[in-house]
């Protein structure tokens, strides 16, 4: 019977085989175009966000630009990715944040990071693990489900996940382990009909 950790080991070395390539699938070339990608991702898939993204930041190619963007326009620019009015006006706050208290640089702490307008704990573990390179554990949907039925964790709250991963993951890995669970479950422990048939976690799954 392998312990949480020896598990986390062995899931980890596993995923590394499936998936040596680990990496965001959000397009972004600036550190806040990937905030920005993160927050249209929210209740939306990644591949509409790359979309959108792709004509967004050509219209607006600085931080300035989305700083002093009208908003209702920039609202209908992000309105294909779901709840647009919110998620426009957050955009433009946190532009203008940036600028104003940031020096137009992304915060790489995860307390500056939360006082951003729509960023919460996914958010900021994304950009201290993807910009900084930092240990991170984004619990996001796919890791939240797949660590649930690995027995690494054992709650459907993203918080409670993210700290019962951080007790038994390599801080280095953690950030790219949480990359892999997305691939992972988009193509096998997808949420309604896991293949486990397929499956190469399958001996060391609860």
């Amino acid at each position: 019977m392998l312990t949480k950790t020896e598990r986390a080991v062995e899931v980890t070395r596993r995923l590394e085989e499936k998936y040596p390539m680990a990496s965001c699938s959000l397009d972004y070339g600036k550190d806040y175009e990937l905030l920005i990608s993160v927050r249209l991702a929210a209740q939306c898939t990644d591949a509409r966000v790359n979309i959108v993204t792709q004509d967004l930041f050509k219209k607006y190619p600085t931080l300035e630009s989305f700083a002093r963007a009208d908003l209702e326009e920039l609202r209908t620019d992000v309105k294909s990715c779901g709840f647009y009015k919110v998620k426009g006006a957050d955009i433009k706050n946190m532009c203008q944040i940036l600028l104003a208290e940031h020096g137009g640089r992304v915060p790489d702490t995860m307390e500056e990071l939360l006082k951003l307008p729509g960023v919460g704990r996914k958010t900021a573990n994304i950009i201290l693990g993807d910009i900084y390179g930092q240990p991170a554990v984004v619990a996001d949907t796919h890791c939240i489900r797949i660590s649930n039925r690995l027995g690494l964790a054992e709650s459907p709250d993203p918080y409670k996940v993210e700290l019962a991963l951080r007790e038994v993951l390599d801080p280095e890995k953690s950030n790219d382990f949480c990359h892999r669970l997305v691939l992972f479950g988009r193509e096998v422990c997808q949420a309604r009909k896991p293949r486990c048939s397929e499956c190469p976690l399958f001996d060391v799954c609860e």
